[in-house]
């Protein structure tokens, strides 16, 4: 019973998007033309296919810059109550460095980071 302000506001919010989803393909303007339907980008028409593929090691690279980034970003707090928290503290970010570390040692030997 406690969630169920949480609950309500999540069903209502759901009703809102589906309504708003809803009303605008009943009631939004469909007049379709040559020109609408063209495909473009950055507000130019294409001239050509695409030279080729992107290697996939741009994008591993990407991912796990963002996975890192992200675990990191709990050294801050930790920096910041680093006093509170005392030994304890400092052993569990160990282990979390520890993790982290291991991650990028197993990312580095599989050769996500090496660009051919």
């Amino acid at each position: 019973m406690e969630y169920a302000s949480i609950l309500i506001f999540a069903a209502f919010a759901s009703g809102v998007a589906v309504i708003l989803l809803c009303a605008n393909s009943l009631w939004g303007p469909k007049r379709p033309n040559l020109v609408k339907t063209q495909p473009f980008e950055c507000g130019v028409p294409p001239i050509s296919l695409p030279a080729g593929r992107l290697p996939v090691h741009f994008y591993v690279v990407a991912m796990l810059f963002v996975i890192f980034d992200v675990e990191l970003v709990f050294l801050f707090p930790w920096a910041v109550l680093i006093r509170e928290l005392g030994w304890f503290g400092l052993l569990e970010m160990l282990f979390f460095l520890l993790v982290v570390v291991a991650g990028f040692v197993y990312a580095w030997k599989k050769g996500a980071l090496e660009f051919k």
